[in-house]
């Protein structure tokens, strides 16, 4: 008796072949992509979709399985070879899954996905950026390298480095390590003439064991300011007004008298559990509520309890019940919202934030709003704490009610170096004076102190960059601010060089016969059209400046100088070229409101999407719902099994069959 299999072709025997069409494989090919997809999604939602396209979507290995499951896919179907009619419906299923995922490693491959940021009044621009990061060198024949510089998993180090090679002037380029937040710091170089006036401060607080420093360069729209989040010091050339007026602080201007008339009052307010009477105010609407926040230390493992004091009125509010609550303060007309809490305060990048989970210097933001009569902020405590009379010589003077009194330093140093300042504390008021080197000036926020002791008449800029190394005592928020950055080294004529390059800079190394620039970032990809901004519209909601949508209106050209304009808003998006035949094709570019930016109206960023496997994927997916409609749903189309009734043939015809069965099976 001759087996059934040997039927079947030579190549269906194959042990490779059967290896690929066997349904294990399949299912194992399927559970793997089910469970990739469940972590892509985890590592997208958990970090972002550059850390989930590295290990998973776009990862070597989810290559290879994509090719692995239609390798399996093709080879099941040519195992029914030859084909009869009830193939036909699990043939047009495969192969629109075949087509599917050729139509994804299409777009993966040739396709285009990235933004580009536009400014009105700007020529137009095709430099599109994608989300990948690449190492560009600028080298000394003029010509700009990319190297793919992606190191979120198998990071080069000084053993393990990534060898570049050779560079136009014979420099040996290598990237050696990979640090995943790179701090920059102003460490200004003295010049003989020309450049800008630098200063190097130190501000303290006890309270906080904190201790901040950094440069300062004067009128430098980049170097010549420092955020501290709760406040900020600016360094001009000048004199400060009220020193080069020849005003003494007591002279200046007082506060007006307060008004009765009720108004909106908004007044958020930083309180601290080790310095009750301490607290930072910052008027954002109407004026201040002349509100007294004081913060209980913690007990039993809580967040402590927020006191507020409103006139005669006290109110007791939990901490831990009533973070980001509206909850109204009983006898007033204001409302209390807790916005955060911070168990350990510190100020890391201009940022609140908590060193620990530990109680050690616990602080909270709270925000109260609502109608009523505006106070001026230190009326209990017109003259400060007495430490400010020893370097103003008199009290510092308060501004009108209503009249917001930001936490601000201004210095300045005028053309013979003395230094002076303007000082605004929403505790103290405003102050002015002269500020000399290595003495300490309290600032009023809260107990800092601030001091200037090294100046330059002459400097300009560098920065110098080091990697964040994991237990420096920064928060992990504040980390994750920061760029990535790499070390690279080159090494030309026995001269070496070593320098980070973090992200979005660009640094210059001293190469013979010209410096070497370096640039990390994301890849620019040069598109063949070139886009525009004319306009940008932001949509408000009635009553409110809440915007409810945001709209651009652009103009596209070609390099055969064709033009087309075309608007985009969210979730609507316009495509170039527009015919149907490229929209089908998906040989068109699709532009898409990304994002804007609020302090300029000018700006706008738009997002970038070319698929050139669009049309393939659409085929596929097609192909696919019509081959499980015919599998369940149409007679013609569908294999008897096992699990089906059998309809019983007459006597005659049954005994025929089975006799012409049995005459088969002995002849073979």
């Amino acid at each position: 008796m001759k087996s059934r299999s040997t039927d079947q072709p030579a190549w269906q025997r194959n042990s490779i072949f059967e290896f690929f069409a066997s349904l294990k494989l399949a299912v194992v090919l399927l559970a793997v992509l089910i469970v990739a997809a469940i972590a892509g999604t985890i590592y997208e939602s958990s970090f972002d979709a550059k850390v989930a396209r590295a290990y998973v979507y776009g990862a070597p290995w989810f290559n290879l399985w994509l090719v692995l499951l239609g390798a399996n896919l093709a080879c099941s179907a040519l195992s029914r070879w030859p084909w009869r009619k009830h193939h036909v419906a699990f043939l047009i299923t495969h192969l629109g899954i075949i087509t599917l995922l050729i139509g994804s490693v299409i777009g993966r491959i040739w396709g285009v996905e990235g933004t580009i940021t536009l400014f009105k009044g700007d020529p137009p621009t095709n430099r599109l950026l994608v989300n990948e990061s690449q190492l560009r060198v600028h080298d000394v024949d003029g010509i700009v390298r990319g190297y793919p510089a992606e190191f979120l998993h198998h990071p080069p180090s000084p053993r393990h480095p990534r060898d570049l090679g050779l560079l136009a002037s014979g420099a040996h380029l290598q990237i050696v390590d990979y640090a995943p937040a790179i701090e920059g710091k102003l460490n200004p170089k003295p010049l003989s003439e020309g450049g800008a006036p630098a200063l190097h401060f130190t501000i303290a607080t006890a309270m906080m064991n904190q201790h901040l420093d950094g440069w300062l360069l004067a009128d430098d729209p980049q170097h010549g300011n420092f955020s501290m989040g709760l406040a900020n010091i600016e360094f001009k050339r000048g004199t400060a007004t009220s020193v080069a007026a020849g005003v003494p602080p007591a002279a200046q201007p007082i506060r007006l008298p307060p008004q009765s008339e009720e108004i909106d009052l908004e007044e958020s307010i930083f309180a601290f559990s080790k310095a009750p009477d301490d607290q930072i105010g910052h008027v954002r609407k109407g004026g201040s509520t002349g509100a007294k926040i004081r913060l209980v230390a913690p007990e039993n493992r809580n967040k402590g309890q927020v006191i507020v004091l409103l006139g005669d009125n006290e109110a007791r509010f939990d901490v831990a019940e009533n973070l980001g609550r509206d909850v109204p303060i009983e006898k007033t007309s204001f409302v209390l919202r807790i916005e955060n809490y911070w168990p350990d305060f510190r100020i890391e990048n201009g940022k609140p934030s908590s060193l620990s989970d530990q109680p050690n210097n616990p602080a909270v933001l709270v925000t109260i709003s609502g109608k009523g009569v505006p106070i001026a902020a230190a009326e209990t405590n017109p003259h400060g704490s007495g430490k400010e009379l020893a370097v103003t010589g008199g009290p510092p003077a308060m501004p009108g009610p209503g009249e917001e009194t930001p936490n601000h330093l201004t210095l300045f140093i005028a053309d013979d170096g003395t230094i002076t300042y303007d000082l605004a504390s929403r505790k103290n008021g405003k102050s002015s004076g002269k500020l000399d080197l290595n003495k300490a000036l309290p600032t009023g926020w809260a107990d800092w102190q601030l001091v200037v002791d090294k100046k330059m008449s002459s400097a300009q800029p560098q920065m110098d960059f080091t990697p964040m190394k994991s237990g420096q005592g920064s928060t992990s928020s504040s980390a994750a601010e920061l760029p990535d950055g790499v070390l690279v080294h080159l090494q030309q004529n026995g001269e070496m060089f070593e320098r980070w390059a973090p992200a979005g800079w660009q640094i210059t190394i001293p190469t013979l016969p010209s410096p070497t620039m370096i640039a990390f970032g994301w890849k620019i990809v040069s598109l063949p059209i070139g886009l525009e901004l004319l306009d940008f519209e932001v949509k408000r909601n009635e009553g409110s400046d809440s915007p409810a949508g945001f709209k651009s209106t652009l103009r596209v050209v070609t390099v055969d100088g064709d033009a087309a304009t075309g608007a985009c808003w969210m979730n609507n998006p316009f495509s170039f070229p527009g015919t149907w035949r490229h929209t089908w094709t998906g040989l068109t570019y699709k532009v898409s409101q990304a994002s804007w930016n609020p302090e300029n109206l000018n700006q706008s960023t738009v997002q970038i999407l070319r698929d050139p496997g669009w049309l393939l994927k659409w085929i596929g997916s097609l192909l696919v719902v019509i081959g499980v409609f015919m599998m369940f749903y149409l007679q013609p189309y569908r294999k008897q099994t096992e699990g089906e009734p059998i309809t019983p043939a007459p006597p005659k015809q049954k005994t025929k069959v089975a006799r012409g069965e049995a005459v088969a099976e002995i002849t073979g």
